[in-house]
């Protein structure tokens, strides 16, 4: 991933003229009682810097474009699976992945607990219809794994169910391998204490409570279960054409960071020539006028 002297003059003032959006998206980190953020700072002691943070992100985004053009023109079909611990930071990682991507070449896929038709399918039935075609990538934010895991644990599939899942899975991915798909996996993994951390910090953060499920709080207490479940699904799971990847996330920066540059790792791509682009003059209608539109139309000036 080279890193020329035109990308690096763009990165000082993208990181001049953005940082207060990037400061915005960590509001959410931010926004905590005093003494939850002193007992966060203190668990947390070598975090790091603000600003390498930032000029590192932006780094590695400015990558994710290039790939974001190969995949695009060069037909790449990619998926991309997001699994791991509740509140572990994998969506903070897809977030900032697809930050500064078009949603229309690389989407991410968040799917709601299955309608009582969809129980009824071949359990792998309502994903097939989100993976790429040539030139897409798709996130999948929880995947068909949670046959293995949640569905598993919580009791809303039988051993029978997890069985057959075991033994279909690895030709599944084999099949969309051969297709032309490339099959990235990652799990992300925390600590028991860094959960309860988190936990309690959703439970005291007001813009943060929706994130706060009965199936987070259930985690909590199965840990162990999910743990086998983990163990399990990695024995049965990891095969050479879709291997599994760990993101330890107990530090979500430095997770954010690792993973999109492992990500980046997993592709030989390059920059994609484009086109030069040219503004076209304004075309002037002499005889055109512009309407005046009732003031009740527009939106009102409050800020």
């Amino acid at each position: 991933m080279s890193f020329d002297k035109d990308a690096q003059d763009w990165l000082e003032a993208e990181l001049a003229d953005t940082l207060d959006e990037e400061w915005e998206i960590e509001l959410e980190d931010s926004i905590l009682s005093r003494e939850i953020k002193k007992i966060y700072q203190k668990e947390h002691p070598d975090m790091l810097e603000r600003q390498v943070y930032f000029r590192e992100l932006l780094r590695l985004q400015a990558e994710l474009i290039k790939l974001h053009d190969w995949v695009e023109q060069t037909g790449q079909k990619v998926v991309v699976l997001f699994e791991g611990r509740d509140s572990a930071g994998k969506g903070g990682v897809i977030k900032r992945i697809t930050q500064r991507l078009n949603p229309r070449v690389v989407r991410v896929v968040a799917l709601p607990a299955p309608s009582n038709r969809e129980k009824s399918q071949w359990y792998f039935q309502r994903y097939v219809p989100h993976l790429p075609a040539a030139g897409e990538m798709v996130l999948f934010d929880r995947s068909w794994y949670n046959r293995s895991g949640v569905e598993r644990v919580m009791g809303f599939a039988d051993e029978d169910q997890v069985e057959q899942f075991f033994q279909d899975v690895p030709d599944f991915e084999r099949m969309l391998v051969r297709s032309g798909i490339k099959v990235i996996k990652y799990w992300f993994s925390i600590t028991d204490e860094e959960q309860q951390m988190r936990f309690l910090m959703r439970i005291h953060d007001p813009m943060k409570q929706w994130k706060l499920s009965p199936m987070d709080l259930q985690s909590r207490i199965r840990w162990e279960d999910y743990t086998k479940a983990k163990e399990d699904t990695f024995a049965r799971t990891n095969i050479p054409e879709a291997p599994w990847y760990i993101v330890e996330g107990n530090d979500k920066k430095r997770a954010r960071l690792n993973c999109i540059n492992h990500l980046l790792s997993q592709f030989d791509y390059h920059e994609m020539p484009h086109e030069e682009v040219h503004l076209p003059e304004r075309v002037y209608n002499k005889t055109y006028e512009r309407a005046v539109l009732p003031p009740e139309l527009y939106v009102p000036n409050k800020y």
